[in-house]
């Protein structure tokens, strides 16, 4: 299961991981908190009234899309996205982040007790950025990780399940747009990542990654699912203009941070299901309990 903040975000973090899972037959459930009804275009080709005035719509469209491409499952928990005001202005009153964190991870506790994943993927404390939806994915996700295994928790909301392991996303890291600078200008060509780079503030920490997932032939699937949402992917965005075959040879992985963990696992890891499986897909250790799915 991989909570996200609004639609796109699973196609830009993390989206071949989960084309990877769902290629070899894991049961992958995306979690989708808003409809990213007060989110930007940032495709100028799409920036016209008639988006903007069904925004939510597309964007939910756009998911349907993605989704498909991906081979996963999706789900909306029908918050609405909170925007991004300028200058420090108030969220809206009916926005997502404003919620208390009980209220907004309980049809997220409903959902891992219906779906009972083994993984569960957000975003880091930060929210990979500061967008105040994805820093309340992460903390509705953390609440939800271990309020769903509380049998005193939430009784209306299904039986308990604890999910076995939580990850955040450790996603374009000033080492990867740097790796992939070097790269391409060591091979003689243009590089669009040195206006990215720019733009990074300098003096970031790097993320700690526990877990490397190999992931490289479904680069291409992740950027399919990337451009179904047309309205939040530029074809022109320097992230489109690098080679993928240098990326596959430079950086052939998507990378996260193992937080916590109720099995026993060695680091670093290859694979978010290490510690559940027994030999092959689909197979479980002493992971999750008899009578549920392994490949979720």
């Amino acid at each position: 299961m991989a909570v996200h903040a609004h639609p796109d975000d699973e196609s830009s973090k993390g989206a071949a991981t989960l084309a990877r899972y769902a290629a070899e037959g894991v049961d992958v459930l995306v979690v989708t908190c808003t409809g990213g009804e007060r989110g930007d275009v940032l495709n100028p080709a799409l920036d016209i009234p008639e988006v903007r005035a069904n925004l939510g719509r597309v964007r939910r469209e756009e998911m349907a899309r993605a989704a498909a491409v991906l081979g996963v499952r999706q789900r909306f928990l029908d918050f609405v996205d909170s925007g991004l005001p300028a200058g420090g202005a108030d969220l809206p009153a009916d926005a997502f982040a404003r919620l208390p964190v009980d209220v907004a991870a309980a049809p997220l506790v409903a959902l891992v007790r219906e779906f009972r994943p083994q993984v569960l993927v957000t975003y880091d404390p930060t929210g990979g950025y500061p967008h105040p939806d994805h820093v309340m994915a992460h903390r509705v996700a953390r609440h939800a990780f271990d309020v769903a295994a509380d049998p005193a928790a939430n009784p209306e909301a299904g039986s308990a399940w604890a999910v076995a392991k939580l990850y955040y996303l450790v996603s374009f890291s000033r080492a990867w747009f740097q790796a992939l600078h070097d790269a391409t200008r060591a091979a003689g060509l243009p590089s669009a990542m040195d206006e990215v780079l720019r733009e990074l503030p300098e003096g970031l920490p790097e993320p700690p990654v526990t877990t490397r997932i190999a992931c490289a032939e479904h680069f291409a699937t992740r950027d399919r699912a990337l451009l179904a949402h047309a309205t939040q992917a530029d074809p022109a965005h320097p992230f489109f203009a690098h080679s993928r075959d240098i990326e596959r040879r430079v950086w052939p992985t998507e990378d996260y941070e193992l937080a916590e963990t109720r099995v026993p696992v060695s680091r670093p890891e290859d694979d978010l299901f290490a510690g559940l499986r027994s030999g092959h897909a689909g197979r479980t250790t002493a992971w999750p309990p008899a009578g549920s799915r392994a490949g979720r």
